[in-house]
């Protein structure tokens, strides 16, 4: 285990404020000097769709599933059932840039990047949302796909200073229906490269074992068994997904 989630699972939350743009409760605090983000559940906005109280638990079997995958994805997130407003999930801040997303104008498109949505602004003036194309934001659509993550946006996507691609925010996954949502469809309908052949590997392993280990705390056995399926079905195809007919492909707000 490593340091910083020694601190996370046992050190003094000191809050320093709330992120007011968050839908949910969401406290930045600090432990012992590391600067982190605090969800409890107490404070988590009742969805239609998702059992209430369950969203900052998913948030920590996101996790859970990338690092026993080894994709170092996610920043580390624990849970916390002695937070200052009651249990939750905790997880280390990430400083960095929100840039592997834009709006931009159709002639200033960044070369090599996807473009995703063509759209008109509030003056009817034409825009392109894209992303990068980074092997890094590959290896998040993966994640996204098994998952099941409704709310991927541009926001959610930052880089460090070490260059380093991290995915946040992912309070709105395992639906067993299906619900994937995100600004990341430059691959949609195109092979895994050959690159990231070792992820599809690992999820064949993953697939194969006991799920309920990993998964089993955060999660109901329902929403365990639709993500095998949806693991074992990336491995057998090979292909990011298109996106579906049957609900919104792109969140709103994109960023």
């Amino acid at each position: 285990m490593s340091l910083d989630r020694d601190a996370l699972i046992g050190g003094t939350l000191v809050i320093e404020g709330q992120l007011a743009s968050a839908s949910n409760a969401t406290l930045r605090c600090t432990i012992d000097g590391m600067r982190c983000v605090y969800k409890p559940t107490s404070g988590e906005r009742a969805l239609w769709d998702f059992p209430t109280h369950t969203l900052s638990r998913r948030e920590v079997a996101a996790f859970a599933l990338s690092d026993v995958l080894g994709w170092d994805l996610i920043p580390e997130t624990v849970w916390r059932p002695d937070g200052p407003f009651g249990p939750g999930m905790c997880q280390r801040w990430i400083e960095g840039e929100a840039d592997l997303v834009d709006l931009v104008p159709p002639d200033e498109v960044p070369q090599g990047w996807h473009t995703v949505l063509r759209a008109h602004d509030e003056y009817g003036e034409r825009v392109y949302v894209v992303h990068a194309d980074r092997i890094e934001l590959q290896r998040i659509v993966l994640l996204d796909v098994i998952t099941n993550n409704a709310d991927r946006k541009g926001g959610h996507l930052v880089r460090d200073a070490n260059d380093h691609v991290w995915g946040i925010d992912h309070g709105v996954t395992f639906a067993e229906e299906e619900k994937l949502r995100t600004v990341l469809w430059g691959w949609a309908g195109t092979p895994v490269p050959d690159a990231l052949y070792p992820d599809l590997l690992a999820l064949e392993q993953l697939a194969g074992a006991d799920l309920t280990e990993v998964l089993g705390p955060w999660l109901s056995a329902g929403e365990i068994e639709i993500t095998r399926a949806r693991m074992r079905e990336l491995v057998d195809t090979r292909m990011f997904p298109y996106p579906s007919d049957g609900w919104p492909a792109i969140p709103w707000p994109v960023f």
